[in-house]
């Protein structure tokens, strides 16, 4: 039973304005912030204030804190990995509940950019959960340590409880700092022995760019380890998950409109605001080219091809009033922190490091290349989504897998979908294809570990598929 001060503390977490994965600018979920283009060289900006005694190149840990994972043995550690006298990347890490010497090791990031994995935690697959009207928190039966050891990272600096300069603007950049934070966190006593355990990583949303990026890094750098180039620790990469995401933008955006036309529940606009969209999609914009800095230029603008007045209700949840949803305040509560080993004021999303991203073009850039190189790499991959989710829809994503060139894509091509079931209840989609697999959950939003669907309990679909996939066995129906 969890304890009544930390329920109080955990629920101070999910008080206040929806906790958005993909930050709202000038009103639009996933705006470009106003900026002076004519200052991208000065896009790296001071991060809060943090008095911390660093010890770059080690780790910092808090161990067994007692805090959201409370199942008897099961041990615990939250902390830093110092990358720099300035930079600290925070990290919160839990055994398997089962046999952890020997279970694989899942890393997880949330998106944004700029977005904390914290999210993932208290309101996905984390070993403790809030209930969908944050009136409780609950031990999670379906977290994701029963099957595997869970590292919940966030970054890049600056996200999260994460503190210093913010160097990053770039998924690649943000790759580099990653790989060097595993390297701290696979040389500290504590962890070592994980390093030869199976390692998948494990995203969404923005981490359709994150997650093909940082992999196809993690095997570039282990084949340079190899070759004696560099010195390091290889990452045993085996699996790569990626939920919701935004991997390949210009094929992906069209779906905006074909999923406000037409989706598994209702239309979401008006036919004059799906004209608008057609037209703001297909009509060139020189106007903006002509402003567009070269940094910003070289990958592209985003263009405005969402529906005019789109809620952000809408793009996350589709089905609000029938499921509920979380809420979630900027701040986590300062005895949690202190709990835990937190050192700076928690914020959902950082509008600073969303910014530097921004003002790099990243979020135009497509990764399917590196999601393709991965693949081909012989890594297994999944790519999941939620029927009910708007803002990184189904319609997109799978345009997004129907493009990919891998070894596997011209089997995936021949197969049809079946039926996903989960003890018999049909929760959505699926195709095998080799090493490859995507399924689509019924019910579920842009975090489709926080949904239910049918008979199911929340999350209960989600775990599933995560355990199928780390135990090598593709998906099937139970």
């Amino acid at each position: 039973m969890l304890v009544s001060w930390l329920t109080a503390s955990l629920l101070a977490i999910f008080q206040g304005a929806c906790a958005a994965e993909i930050p709202v600018v000038g009103g639009i979920l996933g705006g470009v912030p106003d900026l002076e283009l004519s200052n991208v060289k000065d896009f790296i900006d001071a991060a809060r204030v943090v008095n911390a005694a660093t010890t770059p190149g080690k780790l910092r840990v808090v161990e067994n804190s007692g805090v959201c994972e409370t199942t008897p043995g099961v041990y615990q550690a939250s902390g830093y990995g110092d990358l720099t006298a300035t930079e600290s990347i925070w990290f919160w890490f839990f055994a398997a509940r089962e046999n952890h010497q020997n279970a694989p090791l899942a890393l997880w990031f949330n998106g944004g950019p700029g977005s904390s994995s914290m999210i993932g935690l208290f309101q996905e697959h984390g070993p403790c959960r809030i209930t969908n009207d944050s009136s409780s928190v609950t031990l999670n039966p379906h977290s994701w340590n029963n099957e595997a050891n869970v590292l919940y990272i966030d970054q890049p600096v600056g996200v999260g409880f994460s503190h210093g300069d913010l160097n990053v603007g770039t998924s690649q950049q943000a790759a580099a700092d990653v790989w060097t934070f595993l390297q701290i966190f696979f040389k500290d006593e504590r962890f070592a022995k994980y390093r030869f355990n199976k390692l998948a990583l494990w995203t969404e949303s923005y981490g359709g760019h994150y997650g093909p990026v940082f992999s196809a890094y993690f095997l570039r750098q282990n084949a340079a380890i190899f070759e004696k180039k560099i010195s390091g620790v290889t990452l045993n990469l085996q699996v790569l998950g990626i939920g919701d995401g935004l991997t390949d933008p210009l094929v992906q955006y069209p779906g905006y409109i074909a999923y406000a036309a037409a989706n598994p529940y209702h239309p979401l606009v008006s036919q004059e605001e799906l004209a608008a969209g057609n037209t703001s999609w297909f009509t060139p914009s020189p106007a903006v080219e002509t402003a567009l800095s070269p940094a910003t230029r070289q990958f592209g603008t985003r263009p405005s091809v969402r529906p005019p007045r789109a809620s952000a209700t809408t793009i996350s949840y589709r089905h609000l009033q029938e499921s509920g949803t979380y809420t979630t305040s900027r701040r986590l509560n300062p005895i949690l922190a202190s709990k835990i080993g937190a050192e700076t004021t928690w914020t959902s999303s950082n509008r600073n490091v969303y910014r530097n991203f921004s003002l790099t073009g990243d979020w135009m850039r497509s990764s399917r290349q590196d999601l393709e190189f991965v693949i081909n790499s012989g890594v297994r991959t999944i790519i999941f989504d939620g029927d009910a989710d708007y803002i990184l829809n189904f319609n997109g994503v799978e345009a997004m897998v129907d493009k990919l060139e891998t070894i596997w894509s011209p089997l995936y091509k021949r197969q049809k979908f079946a039926s996903y079931k989960v003890n018999s209840q049909v929760t959505g989609i699926f195709k095998n294809a080799g090493r490859f697999s995507y399924v689509r959950i019924y019910g579920a939003g842009h975090e489709v570990p926080a949904y239910t669907f049918g008979s199911l309990e929340v999350g209960q679909a989600a775990a599933q598929m995560f355990t199928q996939i780390m135990r090598d066995e593709g998906l099937h129906s139970t």
